[in-house]
């Protein structure tokens, strides 16, 4: 109960503390080839242009695309307009997901596949601050190379076949029916050795988080649905249907993009409340965020940083 009430205080506390933010520079967008996207409604909004703005900030490049999660309201629309240059603002409702499954942010991975045939993308959480200089990131946006924050519970850094990712990560064992039972990322991992995807012999796959990766320009989501047939096939479709089953496909799909990279971990981070040490990124997962104050300090720092810019 005290947890809760807890993490209702910070929040207030951070709206207070970040409405500053409604106080900086409006970006000015570039039609150069980069789409910076997010998934947004209403309750995100002062997260979503910390996030966002202190991005934009060091990349100095690329447009804003929103999809909005149907909860937007037309003051929402009016200061996303005002300070991000009258971005893009696509809708849920009209995102034909074919026979990938709806919900559980599939409309958002598929809007960006669909996107990546003419423009680079960035897919950008809310609960995200881009603390200091990303040369990494910009490097992949120059040389059109696909990229992922590295994801929760691994030591497994780099992309693999699936052969090999599945005998690092499960350590030389055969995945246990827990492993099988269980999250629908362990599952769908527990089995990638068995899914047969149309069009690739050798498949890799990296552990990789979707609150931020870059899908390189010239794709499309033919993959993501090839991947997304196979895997309901093994798994069954009430599986394949829960939560999770977007950010595996982004993983995969991004692992077999030639050239693509994980992110260095100690640059780019998600926050597990310990401390961090010269990140230049980092992601603030679930209540993680509401540990301490490190989050509101980031937001803090991000919107001075934009303000004396």
């Amino acid at each position: 109960m005290w947890s809760s009430i807890n993490q209702r205080l910070k929040r207030r506390w951070y709206e207070h503390k970040c409405a500053d933010i409604y106080a900086t520079p409006p970006i000015q967008p570039r039609n150069d080839g980069l789409a910076i996207f997010s998934m947004i409604g209403t309750a995100v909004m002062t997260p979503y242009l910390v996030a966002v703005k202190s991005l934009h900030h060091h990349l100095n490049r690329g447009r804003i695309v929103i999809m909005d999660d149907g909860t937007l309201t037309d003051q929402d629309r009016l200061i996303l307009h005002t300070h991000l240059g009258n971005p893009q603002i696509l809708s849920i409702r009209d995102v034909n997901v074919g026979a990938c499954p709806r919900g559980g942010t599939w409309e958002r991975l598929l809007t960006i596949l669909d996107m990546s045939a003419a423009d680079y993308v960035i897919q950008l959480d809310s609960d995200t601050v881009t603390v200091g200089p990303i040369p990494q990131v910009l490097r992949a946006i120059d040389e059109n190379r696909s990229f992922t924050l590295l994801g929760a519970e691994t030591q497994i850094d780099s992309i693999l076949d699936v052969r090999t990712f599945t005998q690092q990560h499960f350590q030389g064992r055969a995945p246990s029916k827990e492993d099988r039972e269980g999250h629908i990322q362990g599952a769908t991992e527990s089995v990638l050795c068995q899914l047969r995807v149309a069009g690739l012999d050798q498949p890799s796959y990296v552990r990789g988080c979707s609150g931020f990766a870059g899908f390189m320009r010239g794709g499309d989501r033919r993959l993501a649905e090839a991947f997304s047939q196979a895997a309901s096939a093994v798994l069954g479709s009430r599986r394949w249907a829960e939560w999770g089953t977007e950010q595996i496909t982004s993983n995969f799909v991004i692992a077999n993009h030639v050239g693509a990279k994980v992110l260095p971990p100690v640059l780019y981070a998600n926050y597990w409340g310990s401390p961090l040490n010269d990140v230049r990124f980092v992601h603030y997962i679930g209540t993680y965020r509401w540990q301490g104050f490190t989050y509101q300090r980031s937001a803090l720092e991000a919107i001075q940083a934009l303000k004396s810019a």
